[in-house]
């Protein structure tokens, strides 16, 4: 008996032995063997047409989207408004950082590395992109709403910076293939022309540390990156032959276009938005399905008056977004706003800004279609000015050209008049703490 517990001792100490080595060798390569398993040709997530393959528990939906383009193209403002339309919409969006981006930002200069380096570089990015990306793939899958996943950058952007023979050679000694990087990784590529193609007066490196590209390298960099992506089944390029505003508006139109959503005149090229005065607020149950959304918006101080810069917060249950806005009219005569998605530690440091001059607005905005039409439907809250309290203001899109003719507005609603182009309803105005009348200069240098 005595042989028999000693003999069982031994046993357990070798199993103990055991337990602690395997748990070194998984503190030591677990990454690694999950990444074995990630970089691995990825298994097929086929790429979707509108009347194709959806993704789906139900009717729900996940779509991956790939947001591209040359340096100065728009990707980040039309990140922000990609995000904010789908949103109203009650989607989940998922946005994958740009991890370029990320990791020049660590000090990495592109122009000092070797070649040699460089494709090594490459080769790393690309191992770090499938891994994020894989991350929000896998939090979509598991959203039990309908999911939009837009990624800065797809791992295609990698072989516009490499040779063929280095592309290649990095596929083949990783075990990818091009196929399954491109065509079934992502449902989705749109590519964002460089300003420095076609709307040149625009191109400007200045609010990017990590841009320093010229106009002729931009427009190298926007071929080799847009060429990169040539075999995807849906990809669109978004070019400079119109404003930015519309621009942008394109490129929602597009994704709407291909996932089979009907946007009607809201991203039509030539609709512009109207709003309206509302009287009282109807009940929940007289209104379609909607959205309710808490905003709250911050003026930023500015140095230069034809500069609006605001801040955006915007949630709900709890659980917010964050965005930075800023609007030029240096630029010609029609005002150009630039949008960002931003963190919460951004937010809370940028908050050290606040314009004293102006009041926080609340407001609640409630999202809703009605008979085809898309519309925003603005609460203010308390908090606010005098001229605030009980204001409601409608706002919509249409492609009506004639001031005579309005777009068809919810029955249920009590319509005092319109204002788009009434100064006294801008959100800069109203949230002014100073006496305001229509000859005051208060819209800080641009359109209200």
């Amino acid at each position: 008996m005595e042989m028999i517990k000693r003999y069982i001792k031994s046993i357990s100490i070798v199993l103990n032995a055991n337990v602690v080595v395997n748990r070194c060798l998984l503190t030591t390569s677990s990454r690694v063997n999950q990444l074995v398993d990630i970089y691995r040709p990825q298994r097929a997530i086929r790429a979707m047409s509108p009347d194709q393959e959806k993704k789906t528990s139900g009717e729900r939906m996940v779509y991956k989207l790939v947001l591209t383009g040359g340096p100065c193209s728009g990707k980040t403002t039309g990140q922000a408004r990609l995000s904010t339309f789908f949103e109203n919409l009650g989607w989940k969006v998922y946005r994958v950082p740009e991890t370029a981006t990320t990791l020049f930002s660590g000090g990495i200069r592109f122009p000092d590395l070797s070649p040699e380096a460089a494709d090594k570089f490459q080769e790393n990015l690309i191992r770090v992109m499938l891994a994020t990306e894989t991350t929000f793939f896998d939090l979509a899958d598991s959203s039990k709403r309908n999911v939009l996943v837009i990624c800065d950058r797809g791992i295609m952007d990698a072989a516009a910076y490499m040779s063929k023979e280095s592309w290649d050679r990095v596929l083949k000694s990783n075990g990818w293939n091009a196929v399954e990087l491109r065509d079934n990784r992502y449902n989705q590529v749109i590519h964002l022309n460089t300003a420095a193609n076609g709307a040149e007066a625009y191109y400007n490196i200045e609010d990017n540390p990590c841009r320093t590209e010229g106009l002729e390298q931009a427009r190298h960099l926007d071929k080799m990156t847009v060429e990169a992506w040539v075999g995807h089944p849906y990809i669109d390029v978004i070019d400079n032959s119109t404003d930015f505003d519309t621009k942008l508006k394109r490129m929602i139109a597009n994704v709407c276009k291909r996932m089979g959503i009907d946007a009607g005149d809201r991203l039509a090229p030539t609709s512009r938005k109207f709003k309206f005065l509302v009287e009282g607020m109807p009940t929940d149950t007289m209104f379609p399905p909607f959205q309710d959304f808490e905003v709250v918006h911050d003026y930023l101080t500015s140095s230069n008056n034809k500069i609006q810069s605001r801040l955006r917060k915007r949630g709900q249950n709890g659980k917010w977004s964050y965005q930075h806005t800023v609007r030029r009219s240096d630029a010609g005569d029609k005002a150009v706003e630039l949008r960002r998605q931003i963190t919460h530690r951004d937010y809370i440091n940028m908050l050290s800004q606040r314009d004293d001059s102006h009041l926080t607005v609340y407001k609640t905005r409630r999202c809703f279609l009605w008979e085809d039409i898309y519309f925003q439907l603005d609460i203010y809250k308390n908090p606010c000015n005098k001229r605030c309290e009980g204001l409601i203001l409608l706002e919509t899109y249409t492609t009506l050209k004639s001031r005579e003719n309005t777009p068809k507005l919810p029955q249920f609603l009590k319509i005092v008049k319109e204002v788009t182009n009434d100064s006294s309803y801008s959100m800069y105005n109203l949230s002014s703490k100073n006496e305001w009348n229509k000859s005051s200069k208060m819209n800080n240098g641009v359109k209200p």
